[in-house]
């Protein structure tokens, strides 16, 4: 089997043919190692490796096959973890240079989980310093480039872990989300990104620990592998007082739905986001193309009240929690994002806090009712088709200057604020012929539901060329010259670990 048409078949169905030993462990991480070898340098994906290490989990999955030995979920199978994910023996940066010699002593749970079921760790994903940001790009490794134009940004914080699935260097990747990090990159890049409801799968990095907003998700190249790695990660965990006991059995495959039945809602813009015209424009192209397949399919009207100051003060919250010690002890050590929220945090009182915490529940409580008429709520994931990776963010849509750095995020951050399970799935290509994503919404604690529709939702644009999932150009990216390095300085080796104790501590929100 070729190594371009292995790498290229779902997680799910790798995991299939090496249960019936028709491939081994070891020649499919050969061959995520060649395409990584390949492509990487055309976008920059994949930071620290750990290939060596790889090699030797690879022989002994292979082994316990050829044993008879009972196999994980995910035995054998590849996977990259965001560079904000603690990963033991591997450097761990979070994208910022006070943490280039990072190199923890342990796994987090995420990874614990994941390695539990029989994964096997090949390297880091890239992403903003310190995950501050939805274009991924950082001092410490330099920008990861959209796979089907390098020249533009690949999203993020997850930018690393969506480019490196879509020109299949790594069956699965993981991600994490607080205002859009997993459904932007998924969006922009062609995949799938799945932001599960709070605590389904527990996030020990978080040190608001009671905080909804940030979650920890899968993100794959189809729904079936989204559910193959939700469901070995799913489940209470004492590092995540949101956690809460759940039968991994109902999260590890895909359930089923029927379309036709569907009452789905759709909007625009939420009433309160800035949208590109062209984005628009294709936003309701794909309805009309979508709307014979349900039930009934309008628009809502809501009331988002002031959910940009609500966004702000308690995403503001994490950083001041996460970056004070680095703050106090040099401002300049973080970059202009990470900074920026710090200040805007330090800066505000116990009454804005208070307010904003009070106006979420508000904004649930006016977004739960919508769920009394729909089944499922539709958006445009993202405003705009991808920018140039050098432009550090989008200050204006349509002429409208933005207030701030992650303004732009407007579609993804309203839901995180409802708390309702979402996903970003490809829906052909916007006006520019970059991948266009839908944001599809579920019910409050709806998951296993939300991922039954969108799985049909899939089959159904399959057949649909305007629709179905669109893939890079590879033989146009295998010419790619686009220099993603330049703003690195004195990058660590990528297979390097080093020895040196982390010079900051506190954990890294994301987007």
């Amino acid at each position: 089997m070729s190594e371009h048409h292995l790498t290229s078949k779902s997680a799910t169905e790798l995991r299939r043919l090496i249960g019936s030993k028709a491939i081994s462990p070891v020649e499919l991480l050969e061959a995520c190692i060649g395409r990584i070898e390949e492509f990487n340098p055309r976008i920059n994906a994949v930071t620290a490796t750990c290939f060596e290490r790889a090699r030797k989990e690879a022989a002994a999955a292979e082994a316990a096959v050829l044993a008879g030995q009972a196999l994980g979920p995910l035995h054998g199978l590849p996977v990259g973890i965001k560079d904000l994910e603690e990963t033991e023996g591997l450097l761990t940066t979070y994208g910022s240079a006070i943490y280039r010699n990072n190199v923890p002593a342990q796994d987090n749970r995420l990874v614990a989980r994941l390695r539990s079921a029989g994964a096997i760790v090949v390297g880091k994903t890239n992403v903003p310093e310190m995950g501050a940001g939805a274009n991924t790009r950082n001092t410490v490794w330099g920008a990861t480039g959209n796979p089907f134009n390098p020249a533009l940004n690949a999203g993020g914080s997850s930018g690393g872990s969506a480019a490196a699935l879509a020109v299949d260097m790594l069956p699965l990747c993981s991600g994490s989300d607080t205002g859009g990090s997993l459904r932007i990159p998924a969006a922009k890049c062609g995949v799938y990104g799945f932001r599960p409801s709070p605590g389904l799968v527990p996030s020990q990095r978080k040190l608001l620990g009671w905080t909804p907003i940030s979650v920890v998700g899968p993100m794959g190249r189809s729904m079936e592998d989204i559910v193959l790695q939700l469901g070995a990660t799913v489940g209470l965990d004492m590092s995540d007082p949101l956690s809460y006991p759940v039968c991994a059995a109902d999260f590890g495959m895909l359930g089923q739905a029927d379309l036709s039945t569907l009452r789905v809602g759709y909007t625009e813009d939420f009433g309160v986001c800035e949208v590109d015209d062209g984005i628009r424009r294709v936003f309701r192209e794909k309805i009309e193309a979508m709307r014979p397949f349900f039930r009934e399919c309008e628009p809502i009207s809501f009331d988002a009240g002031e959910a940009h100051r609500c966004f702000d003060v308690i995403r503001a919250e994490s950083f001041v929690a996460g970056f004070e010690a680095a703050y106090r002890r040099d401002p300049q050590s973080l970059g202009p994002n990470t900074r920026g929220n710090y200040e805007l945090g330090a800066a505000m009182k116990l009454a804005d806090t208070a307010w904003a915490h009070a106006e979420q529940t508000r904004f649930f409580r006016r977004f739960q009712a919508l769920y009394e008429q729909y089944d499922l709520i539709l958006s445009p994931t993202t405003p705009v088709s991808p920018f140039a990776w050098s432009e550090l963010y989008l200050k204006e849509v349509n002429g409208v200057p933005l207030e701030n750095y992650y303004r732009w995020l407007a579609l993804t951050y309203v839901v995180t604020l409802a708390t309702n399970p979402a996903l970003t799935m490809p829906c052909g290509v916007d006006h520019k012929g970059m991948p266009f994503g839908l944001q599809v919404v579920g019910s409050f604690r709806g998951d296993a539901r939300l991922l039954a529709c969108a799985g049909a939702l899939e089959r159904a644009f399959a057949a649909q060329p305007a629709l179905a999932r669109p893939l890079p150009d590879l033989e146009r990216l295998r010419t790619s010259r686009v220099d993603l390095t330049s703003i690195a300085v004195d990058a660590p080796e990528r297979g390097a670990a080093a020895a040196s104790p982390p010079a900051a501590s506190g954990s890294a929100p994301a987007v």
